[in-house]
């Protein structure tokens, strides 16, 4: 498997069939870069062709799963794009690896705790089944920050969790912990700090225990149906619309300045 400088990859030495995937710039918690949006795309569209993993877990090393947009000067920053169809394709990367998580031919679980916010939330959403923290935060401050949410990110939020709830969450900027979220149907289950991995692991027996062919096609029909649901979706040119706002007099004020907590 390829390496990577925002990820870290392990698969289990007892049980090959289980890749966990770790976003792993703690000292940033998780913060999302290009490189990181390029990498995660890259990784879960690899998966496709692998057929010993069964099951993936995807979580965030440190005290968050992923605290969205880096707002800090990049440490690792791309080379810089040689084209504009590159940076296009820059623009592009976050909605591009949400759709690799949610497209992937393995079932993902999620383990978040602490923030996931922004493309953090994004990336959970994605996943197909979510355990979290109850103290966890899930939360889109993109509106705050006056841009709009892109990634895909509205349609895939409304079918997980109804179109009232996800305007809550959208429209309004509403921090929801995990759980609240286990009420609303954004986290499968919500467990004490201490019980977090062990839950995670509930999850990943009970999927390895089903037969690998028969989920493999059940989870490619829900793909499919998730497919006919977002028919319409304008999430193409979201990258587009995402740059064109950010050029808009005072959001780069509002990117730079401190975000007020609840």
């Amino acid at each position: 498997m390829a390496s990577y400088e925002t990820l870290e990859i392990e698969r289990d030495a007892d049980r090959p069939e289980v890749l966990r995937v770790w976003l792993n710039r703690p000292e940033r918690r998780n913060a999302v870069n290009d490189r990181m949006m390029l990498e995660v795309g890259d990784l879960f569209l690899s998966l496709q062709t692998d057929f010993t993993t069964r099951v993936v877990v995807l979580g965030g090393r440190g005290l968050s799963f992923c605290a969205g947009a880096d707002r800090k000067p990049d440490d690792r920053p791309l080379p810089d794009a040689v084209s504009e169809r590159e940076r296009r394709f820059r623009v592009h990367l976050g909605r591009r690896a949400s759709r690799a998580i949610e497209d992937c031919e393995i079932p993902v679980v999620g383990r978040i705790q602490g923030h996931a916010s922004g493309g953090g939330c994004v990336w959970a959403v994605s996943c197909d089944f979510r355990v979290a923290t109850a103290d966890a935060v899930f939360w889109y401050p993109e509106i705050e920050l006056g841009v709009p949410l892109s990634w895909a990110a509205t349609p895939r939020l409304i079918q997980e969790i109804g179109t009232a709830r996800a305007r809550q969450m959208v429209m309004l900027c509403e921090r929801v912990t995990g759980e609240t979220g286990e009420r609303w149907g954004l986290v499968h289950e919500a467990v004490a700090p201490d019980d977090l991995d062990a839950s995670v692991e509930r999850w990943v027996e009970r999927i390895i225990a089903m037969p690998d062919p028969a989920l493999h096609m059940t989870k490619t029909q829900f793909r499919g149906y998730s497919r006919l649901f977002a028919q319409g979706d304008v999430s193409e040119a979201d990258g587009d619309q995402i740059e064109l706002a950010r050029r808009t007099p005072g959001v780069k004020e509002r990117f730079a300045a401190p975000i007020k907590r609840a």
